[in-house]
């Protein structure tokens, strides 16, 4: 499409009236030439120097916007908002709206064109790299695909279609390179990008989601103590009451159960106890009375989509209703803490006692706040990634009988009438299941698209894997694209094939540096070895104690189709009947 501006007068017309016929005329038409659109300015609204004037102080402010990057929107919006008033004052001559409103056209028309013209032309930093059109021109495209939950195909759907390397987003790229991806995740790579931003109120401390730099290593260094081998030793008394009571309420409901419901109230009363020391007992309630489940979803979905477009962050955040979503999950987690200061510690080092620092092993004591944004870290990411991964790897092993059946003999070998099947000594035995555990996270990530890593825009960009990267890009490292690419796992890389994991299979293409289920390098998630162990165990138990077969009538197939893309995936319900061993 083309644009073509006259200036002078025009034909008079039984259409147009003697008024209009000195003005300004704006033709719209398609590359053909062929003429789709005709507006006249009249010169009595617009004379021809205000409209130039106004479309050379929009192609300024697109300039002056580009290489000053503001942070925020608030001072922009007004900025602009200003200018045409003040541009219409400086001409002179009789004000009116409709003047007014032409001078707003013209110049927020103006900027408009010159961003998508400069976005579309090879003077941009990546004009290099290939994507989709609209996705180039705005980012708004991407928050649409965001807010639809489908982030996670339409980032694998574009690496098939353009390669390893795709611009997503007007300052964007999505990576699935995994030479590159490890250089950008790893020691030395790249910091997190103005995503996370997006999950904290301003009133309130950032978890170690949020931060990055010697302050998320700070941060860091307290999960690691929580996350040792002798820590997960403490938790695993917690994880046994906790799969043991599932087990038996999921037994009392005798037929049909919905399985991803029934994990979520596993995985949220478990992690209230770790993280809080209880307060949470939704497995005796068979449901989410305090709609824990609901609070989370909206807080990460808020979250996730503000993240796509965090320089409106600050703008939203003034508006109360949205504001009050993200302070009121805050204030949520800080209720939670409170409590358990007053309830006080149980004698059992749980997670609350390694985040509070109950030690006293740092120099400076955290604060309330900050033990509690850490404790609903704790809880939406064990939470949320726990259920999830158990949900997909039953639908994986009753979709694949074969598989199920090989899981059953080797569980009946390992543990024999009267064993344990908690018993951790003996899971290193259960190598299958181990295999169909990986398998599991690799095609049904719990993060499917992780959020975004930043060259440092004062720097003078960076190489990875032979690409040079301006500064400024945000790169995304999508697990989901990744796991499935045939450069790395082949044959069958959409299909769930557990044996590609263990020592003796024979496939062609197995790279281990493309598995990053939990992220890579000093930001990964801090939790895997937790959420590996939490697996084994509530595996074991369950199909120890029950068969298990989809329920009639249940579209099966149709299942995977309903997991949802917000930062940490959804998964619509799982209906299985039960039937005891």
């Amino acid at each position: 499409m083309s644009l073509a501006i006259y200036l002078g007068t025009t034909q008079a017309t039984p259409d147009l009236p003697v008024r209009w016929h000195l003005g300004i005329v704006l033709i719209v038409a398609m590359d053909s030439g062929a003429i789709r659109s005709l507006v006249v300015l009249p010169s009595c609204v617009m004379d021809p120097s205000l409209f130039l004037s106004a479309v050379c102080l929009g192609v300024a402010n697109h300039a002056i916007l580009n290489r000053f990057e503001p942070r925020g929107a608030n001072a922009p919006f007004l900025f602009l908002t200003i200018q045409p008033m003040v541009l219409l004052l400086f001409f002179g001559g009789a004000f009116s709206p409709a003047r007014l409103m032409w001078t707003y056209v013209v110049f927020l028309a103006s900027i408009s064109l010159s961003i998508v013209a400069y976005r579309l032309s090879p003077f941009h930093p990546l004009a290099q790299f290939k994507g989709p059109t609209i996705g180039k021109v705005s980012k708004l495209w991407g928050l649409w695909i965001a807010w639809r939950g489908y982030q996670y195909l339409y980032h694998k759907r574009l690496h098939d279609k353009y390669g390893p390397w795709v611009r997503i987003g007007p300052n964007e790229l999505s990576v699935n390179d995994a030479h590159a991806v490890s250089q950008i995740l790893s020691v030395g790579g790249l910091d997190k990008g103005r995503f996370y931003e997006a999950e904290r109120h301003p009133s309130t401390p950032p978890s170690i989601v949020a931060l990055s730099g010697e302050a998320h290593a700070a941060k860091r260094r307290v999960w690691n103590r929580a996350m040792t081998s002798a820590s997960m030793r403490e938790y695993e008394p917690r994880v046994a009451q906790r799969a043991t009571r599932l087990i038996s309420r999921l037994g009392d409901e005798n037929g049909t159960v919905d399985l991803v419901a029934w994990f979520s109230l596993f995985a949220l009363d478990l992690m209230g106890d770790l993280a809080f020391g209880g307060g949470f007992e939704m497995l005796e309630d068979g449901e989410d009375v305090a709609g824990v489940k609901d609070k989370i979803a909206l807080f990460m979905a808020s979250a996730s989509l503000a993240g796509q477009i965090p320089w409106i962050v600050p703008t939203l955040q003034l508006l109360p209703q949205v504001g009050r979503v993200i302070q009121e999950f805050n204030e949520f987690g800080q209720g939670l803490a409170i409590q358990r200061v007053v309830r006080g510690g149980s004698g059992v080092k749980d997670l609350w006692y390694h985040l509070a620092d109950e030690a006293g092993l740092e120099k400076v004591q955290p604060i309330l706040e900050d033990s509690a944004a850490d404790g609903i870290v704790a809880i939406i990411a064990a939470s949320d990634t726990t259920a999830s991964a158990l949900s997909s790897l039953v639908w994986f092993l009753l979709s694949s009988p074969e598989y199920y059946r090989r899981v059953q003999l080797e569980l009946d070998t390992v543990f024999v009438d009267g064993d344990d099947p908690l018993d951790v000594s003996k899971h290193a035995q259960l190598r299958f299941l181990s295999a169909c555990i990986n398998e599991t996270l690799r095609l049904h990530p719990p993060t499917p698209s992780i959020g975004t890593r930043q060259v440092e825009p004062t720097s003078a960009g960076r190489t990875f894997a032979a690409r040079f990267i301006p500064a400024g890009t945000s790169m995304y490292t999508p697990p989901y694209a990744l796991h499935r690419n045939p450069a790395y796992f082949f044959p069958h890389p959409d299909q769930f094939v557990p044996d590609r994991w263990l020592p003796e299979s024979n496939f062609a293409k197995h790279d281990t540096a493309a598995f990053i289920p939990f992220s890579l390098g000093s930001a990964n998630c801090v939790g895997q070895k937790f959420a590996k162990r939490q697996l084994m165990m509530v595996t074991s138990l369950l199909l120890k104690s029950f068969n298990l077969r989809f329920a009639v009538g249940f579209d099966s197939e149709a299942w995977p189709g309903h997991i949802r893309d917000y930062f940490v995936a959804t998964r619509g319900p799982l209906l299985v009947d039960l039937t005891p061993r």
